[in-house]
């Protein structure tokens, strides 16, 4: 058994923090009156009439790559799902038809899901992808939704989305 830690004993003055919500108040004080009184050192953007220049490293919304003949690039081996720490993507997986060349070699996603609205945009699933399959270079933030469902994003509107160079990325490699 471990040895017991004496606590240094508190007064009352220690215990209601009166001194530190003094001074947290003067720091908050200090920057909006700093603030106030030299407005022209504030950084602002007017937001209509002028943009925001969007990084080229920010990670946007997903998007899923094709193939040539429109296929997803996507072979179903779970490692953009097992790689999520926020367990926002869905896959199920599927097999190619006895007819399709790929048949018995790989399969394909079924379903492909992620819930943006958990996403936290670490960029996990992208390092994961082994075949480059998922990208985050689409440049634009999740627009706003009323209901929930309207940011779970399913493989057709994966695939439809662009790069933030406006294609739709068939077999380049990663920039």
């Amino acid at each position: 058994m471990g040895v017991p830690i004496k606590r240094p004993e508190n007064d009352l003055w220690e215990n209601i923090y009166l001194m530190e919500l003094g001074r947290g108040l003067g720091v908050t004080m200090k920057y909006f009156f700093r603030n106030v009184i030299h407005r022209k050192d504030t950084a602002t953007i007017r937001y209509p009439e002028v943009r925001y220049e969007v990084p080229p490293r920010t990670r946007g919304m997903h998007r899923l790559l094709h193939r040539e003949d429109g296929s997803p690039r996507c072979v179903a081996c779970f490692c953009c799902s097992t790689a999520c720490p926020a367990d926002c993507i869905h896959i199920e997986a599927a097999e190619y038809p006895e007819s399709d060349p790929r048949s018995g070699i790989e399969k394909y996603p079924a379903a492909f899901v992620i819930d943006e609205m958990r996403c936290v945009f670490c960029g996990h699933c992208v390092e994961a992808c082994p075949c480059d399959a998922i990208r985050m270079d689409t440049g634009l933030h999740v627009p706003p939704a009323l209901a929930r469902s309207e940011l779970v994003y399913d493989k057709d509107l994966l695939m439809e989305q662009k790069g933030r160079d406006g294609s739709q990325a068939t077999g380049n490699p990663r920039p």
